[in-house]
Protein backbone atom coordinates (compact mmCIF):
# COMPACT_ATOMS: atom_id res chain seq x y z
CA UNK A 1 0.00 0.00 0.00
CA UNK A 2 1.83 3.14 -1.15
CA UNK A 3 1.37 5.83 1.49
CA UNK A 4 3.78 8.19 3.27
CA UNK A 5 3.26 9.23 6.89
CA UNK A 6 5.38 12.21 7.86
CA UNK A 7 6.09 13.17 11.45
CA UNK A 8 8.48 15.00 13.77
CA UNK A 9 10.22 12.70 16.28
CA UNK A 10 12.86 13.43 18.88
CA UNK A 11 13.48 15.56 21.88
CA UNK A 12 13.12 19.29 21.44
CA UNK A 13 14.46 22.05 23.59
CA UNK A 14 11.37 22.31 25.80
CA UNK A 15 8.91 19.51 25.09
CA UNK A 16 8.12 16.71 27.51
CA UNK A 17 7.49 12.99 26.98
CA UNK A 18 4.14 13.32 25.21
CA UNK A 19 5.79 15.38 22.42
CA UNK A 20 9.41 14.24 22.44
CA UNK A 21 9.50 10.52 21.72
CA UNK A 22 11.90 8.85 19.30
CA UNK A 23 9.30 6.67 17.62
CA UNK A 24 11.67 5.06 15.13
CA UNK A 25 12.21 2.23 17.63
CA UNK A 26 8.48 1.45 17.58
CA UNK A 27 7.98 1.77 13.82
CA UNK A 28 11.11 -0.25 12.95
CA UNK A 29 9.52 -3.34 14.51
CA UNK A 30 6.43 -3.34 12.28
CA UNK A 31 6.86 -5.85 9.42
CA UNK A 32 6.33 -4.37 5.96
CA UNK A 33 6.72 -0.77 7.12
CA UNK A 34 9.63 1.28 5.78
CA UNK A 35 11.12 3.89 8.12
CA UNK A 36 13.16 6.82 6.73
CA UNK A 37 15.06 9.28 8.91
CA UNK A 38 16.97 12.02 7.07
CA UNK A 39 19.86 13.75 8.80
CA UNK A 40 20.17 16.68 6.40
CA UNK A 41 18.00 18.72 4.01
CA UNK A 42 19.73 17.05 1.04
CA UNK A 43 19.03 13.61 2.48
CA UNK A 44 15.43 14.57 3.18
CA UNK A 45 14.92 15.52 -0.47
CA UNK A 46 16.23 12.21 -1.76
CA UNK A 47 14.43 10.16 0.88
CA UNK A 48 11.10 11.91 0.30
CA UNK A 49 11.37 11.19 -3.43
CA UNK A 50 12.13 7.53 -2.63
CA UNK A 51 9.23 7.39 -0.13
CA UNK A 52 6.76 8.73 -2.68
CA UNK A 53 7.96 6.18 -5.27
CA UNK A 54 7.80 3.25 -2.83
CA UNK A 55 5.02 0.70 -3.19
CA UNK A 56 5.14 0.13 0.59
CA UNK A 57 3.89 2.24 3.48
CA UNK A 58 6.66 4.60 4.62
CA UNK A 59 7.03 6.50 7.89
CA UNK A 60 9.13 9.58 7.15
CA UNK A 61 10.64 10.97 10.35
CA UNK A 62 12.06 14.50 10.27
CA UNK A 63 13.75 15.29 13.56
CA UNK A 64 12.41 18.44 15.23
CA UNK A 65 15.85 20.00 15.35
CA UNK A 66 16.51 19.39 11.63
CA UNK A 67 15.37 22.66 10.12
CA UNK A 68 14.37 21.53 6.64
CA UNK A 69 12.65 24.79 5.74
CA UNK A 70 15.77 26.94 5.95
CA UNK A 71 18.20 25.14 3.65
CA UNK A 72 18.51 25.31 -0.12
CA UNK A 73 19.20 21.99 -1.82
CA UNK A 74 20.51 21.34 -5.33
CA UNK A 75 18.09 20.48 -8.12
CA UNK A 76 19.45 16.95 -8.60
CA UNK A 77 17.86 14.07 -6.74
CA UNK A 78 19.83 12.35 -3.99
CA UNK A 79 19.83 8.59 -3.59
CA UNK A 80 18.62 7.30 -0.21
CA UNK A 81 21.65 5.03 0.22
CA UNK A 82 23.62 4.87 3.46
CA UNK A 83 27.13 6.19 3.28
CA UNK A 84 30.14 6.52 5.54
CA UNK A 85 30.96 10.20 5.93
CA UNK A 86 32.43 12.75 8.36
CA UNK A 87 30.02 14.26 10.87
CA UNK A 88 30.35 17.01 13.51
CA UNK A 89 31.07 14.43 16.20
CA UNK A 90 33.77 12.81 14.07
CA UNK A 91 35.40 16.22 13.62
CA UNK A 92 35.65 16.73 17.37
CA UNK A 93 37.04 13.23 17.83
CA UNK A 94 39.67 13.92 15.16
CA UNK A 95 40.75 17.06 17.02
CA UNK A 96 41.21 14.82 20.08
CA UNK A 97 43.34 12.40 18.05
CA UNK A 98 40.64 9.76 17.64
CA UNK A 99 39.86 8.46 14.16
CA UNK A 100 36.21 7.53 13.58
CA UNK A 101 34.10 6.43 10.65
CA UNK A 102 30.52 7.69 10.95
CA UNK A 103 27.71 5.98 9.03
CA UNK A 104 24.48 7.83 8.29
CA UNK A 105 22.05 4.97 7.63
CA UNK A 106 19.25 7.26 6.29
CA UNK A 107 16.77 4.38 6.37
CA UNK A 108 16.04 2.54 9.57
CA UNK A 109 13.94 -0.05 7.80
CA UNK A 110 15.16 -1.39 5.50
CA UNK A 111 18.51 -1.15 7.27
CA UNK A 112 21.70 -1.54 5.26
CA UNK A 113 23.53 -3.99 7.49
CA UNK A 114 26.15 -4.62 4.80
CA UNK A 115 27.48 -1.05 5.09
CA UNK A 116 27.77 -1.36 8.88
CA UNK A 117 29.48 -4.76 8.66
CA UNK A 118 31.97 -3.42 6.09
CA UNK A 119 32.81 -0.57 8.48
CA UNK A 120 33.30 -2.98 11.39
CA UNK A 121 35.63 -5.09 9.23
CA UNK A 122 37.69 -1.95 8.44
CA UNK A 123 37.73 -0.40 11.92
CA UNK A 124 37.32 -3.46 14.19
CA UNK A 125 34.92 -1.57 16.46
CA UNK A 126 31.32 -0.36 16.63
CA UNK A 127 29.57 2.31 18.66
CA UNK A 128 25.86 2.63 17.87
CA UNK A 129 24.64 6.16 18.59
CA UNK A 130 20.94 7.00 18.58
CA UNK A 131 18.41 9.14 20.38
CA UNK A 132 15.92 6.40 21.21
CA UNK A 133 16.44 4.40 24.43
CA UNK A 134 18.30 1.14 23.77
CA UNK A 135 17.38 1.09 20.08
CA UNK A 136 20.62 -0.30 18.66
CA UNK A 137 20.23 -3.84 20.00
CA UNK A 138 19.22 -5.28 16.63
CA UNK A 139 22.19 -3.63 14.94
CA UNK A 140 24.53 -4.89 17.67
CA UNK A 141 23.13 -8.41 17.25
CA UNK A 142 23.78 -8.30 13.49
CA UNK A 143 27.35 -7.14 14.10
CA UNK A 144 27.92 -9.90 16.68
CA UNK A 145 26.46 -12.53 14.36
CA UNK A 146 28.20 -11.52 11.13
CA UNK A 147 31.39 -9.65 12.13
CA UNK A 148 32.34 -11.02 15.55
CA UNK A 149 35.76 -12.22 14.39
CA UNK A 150 36.68 -8.67 13.28
CA UNK A 151 35.81 -7.01 16.61
CA UNK A 152 38.65 -5.87 18.87
CA UNK A 153 36.22 -4.58 21.50
CA UNK A 154 32.65 -5.01 22.69
CA UNK A 155 29.91 -3.38 20.57
CA UNK A 156 28.61 -0.40 22.57
CA UNK A 157 25.48 1.76 22.39
CA UNK A 158 25.06 5.41 23.25
CA UNK A 159 21.44 6.52 23.44
CA UNK A 160 18.84 8.12 25.61
CA UNK A 161 18.15 6.73 29.08
CA UNK A 162 15.17 4.40 29.40
CA UNK A 163 12.85 7.02 30.87
CA UNK A 164 10.32 9.63 29.73
CA UNK A 165 11.73 12.90 28.41
CA UNK A 166 11.36 15.48 31.19
CA UNK A 167 9.83 18.87 30.56
CA UNK A 168 11.73 22.10 31.06
CA UNK A 169 10.78 24.86 33.42
CA UNK A 170 9.75 28.17 31.96
CA UNK A 171 7.62 27.41 28.88
CA UNK A 172 8.63 30.70 27.23
CA UNK A 173 12.31 30.37 28.13
CA UNK A 174 13.69 30.39 24.56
Amino acid sequence: MPVVFRGPPGADTRLAAQHAQSLEALFANIPGLEVYAPSSPEGAKGLMAAAIRSDNPVVFLEHKLLDLGAAAVPEAAFPPRPRPHPAPGAGQLARDGIEAEVIDPRTIRPFDTATVLASVRRTNRALIVHEAPLFGGKIAAQIAEHAFDWLDAQVRQLGAPDMPVPTTTGWNAR
